[in-house]
């Protein structure tokens, strides 16, 4: 059985317009999945990228017309400056760890109510009543909020390091058990044939 390592920010607006793509394609395959949230700035900075506002001009003008051109052609609502980015991700990660370790929801449904709320209802994901209201959305006991922060920071900081010594550099990013690596929502239809050709 195939598996696919998928990292991730609750912040990145890529992993929110990749919508549950993704899941259709593990779930199509037969393919587990880790759910590896990680701490995106914090990548950039060790893979030699940069913050989006401390990039040249030009690119963070082309990153906002690609956001839009790609929202648009995905019919998903896109607010191309949030109220709350960047916001602190962290407990947001936490929660999810906390629902992956618990299980009885849908982790694909979760990371989209995490960057729904940031990029298209302009909610707070460092609030813990917006993670109470994704996690039950998700099908979570939302009470796994308050619920293994010491792990969940442990295992936040731990997939940070795993990424950058698997070649991740960015979100979102999918590693399969053949160690093939796909960044991006755009590279999708590529991660699914891939999954057709190893079968």
């Amino acid at each position: 059985m195939t598996h696919i390592d998928y990292y991730f920010s609750t912040l990145s607006p890529f992993t929110y317009l990749a919508g549950t793509r993704f899941e259709e394609i593990a779930a199509r395959h037969g393919a587990t999945v880790t759910y590896k949230p990680l701490d995106i700035m914090q990548l950039f900075a060790l893979t030699g990228g940069l913050p989006p506002k401390d990039r040249h001009p030009s690119r963070q003008e082309y990153r906002l017309q690609d956001l839009e051109r790609t929202a648009r052609a995905l019919d998903k609502p896109l607010n191309l400056r949030p109220r709350h980015w960047p916001t602190n991700a962290a407990p947001s990660a936490y929660a999810l760890i906390a629902a992956q370790q618990a299980g009885g929801g849908d982790l694909g449904a979760l990371v989209q109510a995490f960057t729904r709320s940031v990029w298209a209802d302009d909610r707070d994901i460092a609030d813990d009543a917006v993670i109470r209201d994704c996690l039950a959305e998700a099908g979570f006991d939302p009470a796994l909020a308050d619920r293994g922060l010491m792990t969940g920071a442990d295992i936040y900081a731990r997939n940070l390091d795993e990424a950058v010594r698997a070649g991740v550099f960015g979100a979102p990013f999918y590693i399969t058990g053949d160690g093939q690596r796909f960044w991006g929502q755009d590279r999708l239809d590529a991660l699914d044939r891939h999954l057709s050709d190893a079968a």
